[in-house]
Protein backbone atom coordinates (compact mmCIF):
# COMPACT_ATOMS: atom_id res chain seq x y z
CA UNK A 1 0.00 0.00 0.00
CA UNK A 2 1.25 3.54 -0.81
CA UNK A 3 1.22 6.79 0.83
CA UNK A 4 0.11 9.98 -1.14
CA UNK A 5 -0.52 13.25 0.02
CA UNK A 6 -4.02 15.37 -0.11
CA UNK A 7 -2.84 19.71 0.83
CA UNK A 8 -0.27 17.32 3.19
CA UNK A 9 -2.04 14.94 4.50
CA UNK A 10 -1.26 11.09 4.61
CA UNK A 11 -3.61 9.87 1.93
CA UNK A 12 -3.29 5.40 1.84
CA UNK A 13 -3.91 4.01 -1.95
CA UNK A 14 -4.71 0.33 -2.39
CA UNK A 15 -2.11 -1.19 -4.21
CA UNK A 16 0.89 -0.08 -6.09
CA UNK A 17 1.23 1.70 -9.35
CA UNK A 18 2.74 -0.81 -11.92
CA UNK A 19 6.61 -0.58 -11.99
CA UNK A 20 8.98 0.26 -15.13
CA UNK A 21 9.72 -2.79 -16.69
CA UNK A 22 7.01 -4.84 -15.91
CA UNK A 23 4.05 -5.79 -18.16
CA UNK A 24 1.13 -3.16 -18.15
CA UNK A 25 -2.16 -5.02 -16.96
CA UNK A 26 -5.19 -5.67 -19.16
CA UNK A 27 -8.24 -3.06 -18.63
CA UNK A 28 -11.39 -2.51 -19.93
CA UNK A 29 -12.64 1.05 -19.33
CA UNK A 30 -16.12 3.00 -20.29
CA UNK A 31 -15.17 6.04 -22.77
CA UNK A 32 -18.03 9.21 -22.44
CA UNK A 33 -20.28 7.13 -25.26
CA UNK A 34 -19.74 4.73 -22.83
CA UNK A 35 -18.63 2.36 -25.33
CA UNK A 36 -15.36 0.32 -23.65
CA UNK A 37 -11.67 1.25 -23.41
CA UNK A 38 -9.48 -1.75 -23.58
CA UNK A 39 -5.52 -1.42 -23.30
CA UNK A 40 -5.62 -4.10 -26.16
CA UNK A 41 -7.23 -1.45 -28.63
CA UNK A 42 -4.05 0.44 -29.06
CA UNK A 43 -1.95 -2.35 -29.45
CA UNK A 44 1.07 -1.43 -30.97
CA UNK A 45 1.00 2.30 -29.69
CA UNK A 46 2.52 3.96 -27.02
CA UNK A 47 -0.73 5.09 -23.93
CA UNK A 48 0.07 7.69 -21.64
CA UNK A 49 -2.33 6.54 -19.16
CA UNK A 50 -2.83 10.12 -17.28
CA UNK A 51 -4.96 9.03 -13.89
CA UNK A 52 -6.84 11.83 -11.68
CA UNK A 53 -9.31 12.08 -8.91
CA UNK A 54 -12.03 14.12 -10.61
CA UNK A 55 -12.54 16.60 -13.59
CA UNK A 56 -14.61 18.98 -11.01
CA UNK A 57 -11.11 20.19 -10.00
CA UNK A 58 -8.85 22.89 -11.26
CA UNK A 59 -5.20 20.60 -11.25
CA UNK A 60 -7.15 17.66 -12.83
CA UNK A 61 -8.87 19.54 -15.60
CA UNK A 62 -5.66 20.96 -16.37
CA UNK A 63 -3.95 18.18 -16.66
CA UNK A 64 -6.27 17.10 -19.09
CA UNK A 65 -5.98 20.33 -21.29
CA UNK A 66 -2.00 19.68 -21.31
CA UNK A 67 -1.92 16.43 -22.30
CA UNK A 68 -4.65 17.25 -24.93
CA UNK A 69 -2.18 19.67 -26.18
CA UNK A 70 0.85 17.87 -26.22
CA UNK A 71 -1.27 14.51 -27.51
CA UNK A 72 -1.17 17.03 -30.71
CA UNK A 73 1.90 16.24 -31.83
CA UNK A 74 2.64 12.71 -30.58
CA UNK A 75 3.65 10.08 -33.19
CA UNK A 76 1.69 6.60 -32.53
CA UNK A 77 1.04 7.70 -29.04
CA UNK A 78 -2.35 7.84 -27.29
CA UNK A 79 -3.03 9.36 -24.33
CA UNK A 80 -5.67 8.30 -22.11
CA UNK A 81 -7.26 10.31 -19.19
CA UNK A 82 -8.84 7.99 -16.41
CA UNK A 83 -11.12 9.42 -13.25
CA UNK A 84 -14.23 7.56 -11.33
CA UNK A 85 -16.02 11.03 -13.07
CA UNK A 86 -19.14 9.20 -14.87
CA UNK A 87 -19.19 8.62 -18.76
CA UNK A 88 -21.74 12.07 -18.80
CA UNK A 89 -19.26 14.33 -16.99
CA UNK A 90 -16.44 13.61 -19.05
CA UNK A 91 -18.81 13.91 -22.35
CA UNK A 92 -19.54 17.49 -21.39
CA UNK A 93 -16.12 18.44 -19.78
CA UNK A 94 -14.74 17.41 -23.69
CA UNK A 95 -17.56 19.38 -25.43
CA UNK A 96 -17.12 22.34 -23.33
CA UNK A 97 -13.38 22.46 -23.34
CA UNK A 98 -12.82 21.18 -26.89
CA UNK A 99 -10.76 18.21 -26.14
CA UNK A 100 -10.18 16.10 -28.90
CA UNK A 101 -7.14 14.87 -28.82
CA UNK A 102 -6.84 12.54 -26.19
CA UNK A 103 -9.35 9.56 -24.99
CA UNK A 104 -11.38 10.10 -21.41
CA UNK A 105 -12.13 7.09 -20.09
CA UNK A 106 -13.91 6.28 -16.81
CA UNK A 107 -12.96 3.18 -14.14
CA UNK A 108 -16.85 3.67 -12.41
CA UNK A 109 -17.59 0.18 -13.01
CA UNK A 110 -13.68 -1.20 -13.67
CA UNK A 111 -12.84 -2.53 -10.18
CA UNK A 112 -9.80 -4.32 -11.84
CA UNK A 113 -8.20 -1.53 -13.26
CA UNK A 114 -8.37 -0.04 -10.01
CA UNK A 115 -6.70 -3.13 -8.56
CA UNK A 116 -4.62 -4.06 -11.21
CA UNK A 117 -3.33 -0.53 -11.35
CA UNK A 118 -2.76 0.87 -7.40
CA UNK A 119 -4.44 4.30 -7.45
CA UNK A 120 -7.53 4.21 -5.08
CA UNK A 121 -7.51 6.38 -2.65
CA UNK A 122 -8.76 4.55 0.66
CA UNK A 123 -8.99 7.21 3.06
CA UNK A 124 -9.14 11.02 3.40
CA UNK A 125 -11.63 13.41 1.79
CA UNK A 126 -11.12 12.23 -1.65
CA UNK A 127 -11.33 8.11 -0.15
CA UNK A 128 -12.83 6.23 -3.25
CA UNK A 129 -11.32 8.15 -5.91
CA UNK A 130 -8.27 7.62 -7.84
CA UNK A 131 -4.90 9.49 -7.01
CA UNK A 132 -3.11 11.26 -9.41
CA UNK A 133 -0.26 9.16 -11.59
CA UNK A 134 0.98 8.94 -15.25
CA UNK A 135 1.62 5.42 -16.49
CA UNK A 136 3.41 5.36 -19.87
CA UNK A 137 3.47 2.05 -21.53
CA UNK A 138 5.42 0.61 -24.61
CA UNK A 139 4.43 -0.33 -28.36
CA UNK A 140 5.07 -3.94 -26.88
CA UNK A 141 2.96 -3.39 -23.81
CA UNK A 142 5.70 -2.70 -21.24
CA UNK A 143 5.48 -0.10 -18.33
CA UNK A 144 8.40 2.75 -19.38
CA UNK A 145 7.43 5.35 -17.12
CA UNK A 146 5.45 4.89 -13.81
CA UNK A 147 4.75 7.89 -11.32
CA UNK A 148 2.71 8.17 -8.46
CA UNK A 149 1.89 11.75 -7.78
CA UNK A 150 3.13 12.62 -4.14
CA UNK A 151 0.68 15.65 -3.20
CA UNK A 152 -2.80 14.79 -5.51
CA UNK A 153 -2.67 18.88 -5.28
CA UNK A 154 0.33 18.77 -7.45
CA UNK A 155 0.26 18.67 -11.27
CA UNK A 156 1.84 14.85 -12.81
CA UNK A 157 5.00 15.38 -14.29
CA UNK A 158 4.38 16.15 -18.05
CA UNK A 159 8.33 16.00 -18.87
CA UNK A 160 8.99 13.13 -17.87
CA UNK A 161 5.76 11.08 -19.11
CA UNK A 162 5.96 12.51 -22.42
CA UNK A 163 10.29 12.73 -22.71
CA UNK A 164 10.37 8.57 -22.13
CA UNK A 165 12.04 7.28 -24.95
CA UNK A 166 9.69 5.32 -27.95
Amino acid sequence: MATVYFKGEPVRVYGNIPATGTEAPGFELTSKDLTPVRLSDYKGKRVVLNIFPSLDTPVCAMSVRRFNKEAAGLDNTTVICISEDLPFALARFCAAEGIDNVVVASAFRSPVFVKDYGVQMTDGPLAGLLARAVIVIDTDGKVIFSDLVEEITNEPDYKGALSVPK
